[in-house]
């Protein structure tokens, strides 16, 4: 396998870079937050914009990022996931934070490195782990989860229609061996999405399949990382640090995200209950700004990422 040599120019190409930013509306001394840091293209943005007084925390579970680390003594990279946000801030001694940047999903930097095992587009071990420490692979989840479990995780996580019948061909195939690797996937996929490409000696996805592989991957990927989890501590821990005014933009790249981030926006809670006070006003804590923005042509030409974006952008009342 080739060794992936990562700069913070190829690990990841930032996404809505000027219009999540913008959404903002930084001033000059305000502290600010980017969850997601990667290779530090929005964070670089950020500072910018700040002035001397302001400061920038970004966070990034990935051991990778750190070699992307911005040296500026307004700057504070934190090694964690972005769910422990309020803990990690106590830390440092913040109350309040005047923005919060979000760009969900997964990093070009995890689809390109084919040694992780995020894509169907390279044969590597079955990990999909954000944070390499964690205990929890793919192929755990695979190889351990009840058939039960797996059709959840497919049906919930990947909205896959056939959920039950991937479930039990999963659990049928693992009797006989443990599924390892994305070839191993392809391979007991074979009869719903893949071929079987004789000059290569591998399965392919079928080109009309690839959509719906996506999926099986994305579910896994989420199961592994906890992300639906993680994004609701993360949007809650948000609305109570931001001040009065402060401003919260995040990108989401699928269906799941983008659900739990418009009825937070909204409604202030992960599953869009509408609460009202006495007089029939909405006490949401978070106000909608504008409305969705999504990448124009030339973005998704030049970053093929960007076409499934959607930015969304709330402040703080």
């Amino acid at each position: 396998m080739n060794t992936m040599i990562v700069t913070a120019e190829t690990y990841h190409i930032p996404v809505l870079l000027q219009e999540s930013i913008d959404g903002l509306d930084i001033q000059p001394d305000a502290i600010l937050v980017d969850v997601t840091f990667g290779g530090g293209g929005h964070s670089r943005e950020i500072l910018r914009r700040l002035g001397p007084k302001g400061h920038l925390y970004s966070f990034d579970q990935d051991a990778d990022a750190e070699k992307n680390i911005i040296d500026d003594d307004r700057f504070t990279f934190v090694r964690s996931n972005f769910r422990y946000i309020k803990n990690w801030m106590r830390f440092y001694g913040v109350d309040h934070i005047d923005g919060l940047l979000a760009d969900l999903g997964v990093s070009s930097h995890h689809f390109d490195d084919e040694t992780r095992g995020f894509s169907f587009r390279f044969n590597a071990p079955l990990d999909m782990r954000m944070n390499q420490k964690a205990a929890k692979t793919a192929a755990d989840v695979l190889n351990e989860y009840s058939e039960e479990q797996l059709a959840d995780v497919f049906y919930l996580y990947g909205e896959l229609k056939q959920a039950r019948r991937l479930a039990a061909l999963v659990a049928k195939v693992r009797q006989n061996h443990r599924i390892e690797t994305t070839g191993d996937l392809l391979q007991l996929l074979g009869n719903q999405y893949c071929t079987f490409d004789e000059a290569t000696g591998t399965y392919q996805p079928q080109p009309s399949a690839k959509k719906d592989l996506a999926r099986v991957f994305q579910a896994l990927r989420i199961e592994v990382n906890h992300e639906m989890e993680a994004l609701r501590e993360m949007l809650n821990g948000a609305q109570e640090l931001l001040r009065p005014g402060g401003r919260l933009s995040v990108i989401t790249y699928h269906s799941l995200e983008d659900r739990i981030v418009k009825n937070v926006m909204k409604t202030g809670n992960a599953e869009g209950r509408l609460q009202q006070d006495f007089f029939g006003r909405s006490t949401s804590p978070l106000q909608p700004v504008g409305k969705v923005i999504t990448p124009q042509a030339d973005e998704q030409e030049r970053n093929p990422r960007s076409r499934s974006a959607k930015l969304r952008i709330a402040e703080k009342q």
